[in-house]
């Protein structure tokens, strides 16, 4: 796996790739690590190979300092941790390093109406197809742009996502809705990219270069979809996935089940969408009602006698 990048590529950058590839880091990993180290070296002034174990600790101060949030500066000390670790070796440095506990969020949820108007409010075929199988069929923005044709099964109404997160394979449910728009998209298609690619590997939502889309252009598609639709929240496209989890999980739908059709590993992952459910929660009878509601028929009791 080659990752590609424009900085000039020094020696410790080769064996820090070269240790990435060995350990089978994903592309995306690869990348934020290399801008983590980068970034330490732009702060240290030199190559992290003469770095100091005060200098480790003075660069995580910076980081909080200048308003870096958690995530982001643990995901830049976890590359940088592996540079210490893997490629150079210094655990003296590596043992400087911690992490800080992240806040936990509830995420953001829309309603089944609100996800109506946005999918009634997309601003073409193409742009409805992925909005509607990130909505109806959980998947991330990656998952959506990458699909293939050898990815449907028409025949038994599944969604196979190949590596996806975590280099994993998962199946997903095709609904009816979604066949028929893909059959309709297909027929609008723009075919020029197709040549030289078998049928089952055909992308698609087809880029560039023979490449698929960006998932930075479904996400633009779904910004000025949910504006049109006039949402007010604060919504991205990875929204529609939390929707999908929740309002399964309201309709009755197994948490185990779930957790399979979004590919989560822990099973903790999946039931945070608990805390959203709006549906089950409103339907929790609350013990003050049960106190009124033992007050009337003692009440009662009392009139009768």
């Amino acid at each position: 796996m080659n990752v590609q990048h424009s900085t000039p590529t020094t020696p410790l950058r080769v064996r820090m790739i070269a240790d990435m590839s060995s350990r089978n880091l994903g592309p995306a990993s690869q990348v934020g690590h290399l801008r983590a180290c980068k970034r330490f070296a732009a702060w240290l002034g030199r190559s992290p190979e003469t770095a100091t174990p005060d200098e480790v600790r003075a660069f995580q101060q910076h980081l909080m300092e200048t308003g870096t949030s958690i995530c982001t500066r643990n995901r830049t000390m976890t590359g940088v941790k592996f540079l210490f670790r893997v490629t150079l070796r210094r655990h003296d440095l590596v043992s400087e390093i911690f992490s800080l506990k992240e806040p936990v969020k509830v995420p953001l949820v829309l309603s089944r109406n609100e996800v109506r108007r946005i999918l009634a409010m997309a601003p073409s075929l193409k742009a409805r197809v992925m909005l509607s199988l990130a909505y109806g069929c959980g998947m991330r923005a990656g998952e959506v742009v990458r699909l293939r044709v050898g990815d449907i099964d028409g025949e038994q109404k599944i969604i196979r996502i190949v590596q996806s997160k975590g280099r994993k394979d998962r199946n997903v449910m095709l609904p009816g809705d979604i066949l028929g728009l893909l059959r309709n998209w297909w027929k609008e298609r723009p075919t020029s990219q197709d040549q030289g690619a078998a049928g089952p590997d055909r992308v698609i939502f087809p880029g560039y270069n023979g490449k698929h889309l960006s998932p930075r252009q479904i996400s633009r598609l779904f910004k000025q979809a949910a504006k049109a639709a006039a949402i007010t929240k604060p919504v991205t496209l990875h929204t529609l996935r939390h929707s999908f989890a929740t309002h399964l999980l309201e309709r009755g739908v197994d948490i185990r089940v779930i957790q399979a059709l979004l590919g989560h590993t822990k099973l903790t992952t999946t039931a945070r969408y608990a805390s959203v459910a709006t549906g089950m929660i409103s339907a929790v009878e609350s013990p003050l009602d049960n106190l009124s509601q033992v007050a009337k028929r003692k009440k009662g009791k009392k009139g009768a006698s």
